[in-house]
């Protein structure tokens, strides 16, 4: 009975491996690539590290007869005895296969289609294995189908834009091709809940140990395939503490001007997992040290020549970074206001040296300053109005007086009182205005109003009789369904 079953096992594998051909145009002069199977005493991932809805989806894939993994950062992520906030799952399921075997399952995405498979608040994405995009000799037979629906349609499967930027690729494949598709070799490992083991196709454990950041292939060719990538190497090198391997690093310099073929929507998605990934700092000072902020950030470099402007935007993205790893929210509107505000304040200058009134002026400076960043980063219009919010506070908190009875109500006050201490602890203002601010943010109406008392006869008395001189009508933004308050105080 034994040798039956082993008899039958072994025409099975011959007949699979023979249909494998038969579609995938593989013979024995071109073997398949082969993965290094990690055993659990190897690699040593904690299962509890191990999402239990992931494990799930891994789970209800192969009952139903699929291949599936837990691939990319999260095995990364295990292996560096870290948690990861998100899983991501890997098949040979197609996303109409996946998205049939879960209940709480959408469809999204054009350029990559994937399954997003909902548990309460957490979201398991599913990716089905992608293939190589131009021959479909290379295909799986589910791909090669896909192809040759999808290629003379008006939304192909697979499209390059004349810069070699992929723009559209749902083309199924193998695990192999699915793992030589991916960027670096430390994402491309999968790690199989059910056996505890890990499939390595390209030694991305041994990179994993060296903290070494390595790209698939060709980097110069997949930075033409994606841009972004380079974005992304600096982040997962900040964010770890990766070295960059030298092969790697060296077209980044001279490719950068490729971030321009990126839609701006994108850079600011990228932009921003790169201020909230925890390692901001570092991240923004690989990005400037690569040369890649003058497609991103253009104008930190003005920022950084001035000593306190650096200075602010290094305590800003210090702090930000602390709260990421104490798990508290951050505000990408106050971030991007730290690096913004130096231009801002030329722009404000400028202004007033031209005889416009100071809250005018200031107003002006906010929209070129916008303008300016918009053409590279298409900063979003609700993080746009927080950062005018907090400059426009501004001059009321350098004022002080009676109206900060009112000021202390607004709904960005916060905000707006950090971003003043920030520039207090820079250099940009006196240190005793931060100090007045926290003690009559802090104090009980008594110490209220003795802080108040302290403050010159000027500043507390309000002006009665007469008409006020008007300056020049601000500028309106079309970013905001009504003005902000003290958008007509005098400074």
């Amino acid at each position: 009975m034994t040798l039956l079953i082993r008899k039958l096992s072994s025409h099975i594998k011959a007949a699979i491996l023979s249909i494998h051909r038969m579609f995938s145009g593989s013979s024995p002069s071109q073997p398949i690539p082969a993965s290094v199977v990690i055993p659990v005493q190897a690699h040593q991932i904690d299962p509890a590290r191990v999402s239990r809805h992931a494990a799930q989806v891994t789970e209800t894939l192969t009952r139903a007869g699929y291949r599936a993994f837990i691939v990319g950062g999260a095995v990364r992520d295990l292996l560096l005895g870290l948690t990861p906030k998100d899983f991501d799952v890997a098949t040979d399921a197609t996303p109409a296969q996946v998205r049939k075997l879960f209940r709480r399952a959408r469809l999204i995405g054009r350029r990559f289609q994937i399954v997003h498979v909902l548990f309460g608040r957490e979201i398991i994405e599913v990716t089905t294995f992608r293939g190589s995009s131009g021959a479909p000799a290379r295909m799986s037979q589910e791909g090669k189908r896909a192809w040759r629906r999808g290629r003379d349609s008006a939304h192909p499967l697979h499209a390059v834009d004349a810069s070699g930027r992929v723009v559209r690729d749902n083309v199924w494949g193998e695990q192999h091709e699915d793992a030589a598709r991916r960027d670096f070799t430390v994402n491309a490992m999968y790690y199989n809940p059910a056996a505890q083991t890990v499939l390595d196709y390209h030694n991305g454990i041994a990179d994993v140990r060296a903290r070494r950041l390595r790209m698939i292939g060709d980097p110069a060719a997949r930075y033409r395939e994606d841009p972004v990538r380079m974005l992304r190497v600096v982040r997962f090198a900040a964010k770890l503490g990766f070295e960059i391997d030298e092969r790697t690093r060296a077209p980044i310099r001279t490719m950068a001007a490729l971030l321009n073929s990126v839609p701006p929507a994108r850079l600011f998605d990228e932009a921003l997992k790169l201020l909230l990934c925890g390692h901001a700092f570092e991240g923004v000072q690989r990005l400037h040290a690569e040369g890649l902020h003058r497609c991103v950030l253009p104008l930190l470099d003005a920022a950084l020549e001035n000593a306190q402007a650096a200075e602010l935007i290094q305590r800003a993205l210090r702090n930000a970074d602390a709260r990421v790893r104490a798990d508290q929210p951050v505000s990408p509107g106050f971030l991007f206001a730290a690096l913004l505000w130096h231009e801002v304040c030329i722009h404000w200058q400028r202004g007033q040296a031209a005889g416009e009134y100071p809250i005018p002026a200031l107003y002006r400076a906010m929209d070129e300053t916008l303008q300016l960043q918009m053409k590279s980063l298409a900063i979003q219009r609700r993080t746009s109005a927080d950062m005018k919010e907090i400059w426009g506070l501004q001059p009321r908190l350098e004022k002080r007086g009676r109206g900060a009875f009112k000021l202390i109500e607004h709904a960005r006050f916060r905000a707006a009182y950090d971003f003043l201490q920030l520039r207090c602890e820079s250099g940009e203002l006196d240190g005793a205005l931060g100090a007045w601010w926290a003690a009559f943010a802090q104090g009980n109406p008594a110490q209220r109003e003795a802080l108040l008392a302290q403050c010159a006869p000027s500043q507390n008395a309000q002006k009665k009789g007469g008409r006020r001189k008007k300056g020049k009508a601000a500028p309106t933004d079309s970013t905001e369904s009504a003005p902000m308050d003290g958008t007509g105080e005098e400074r």
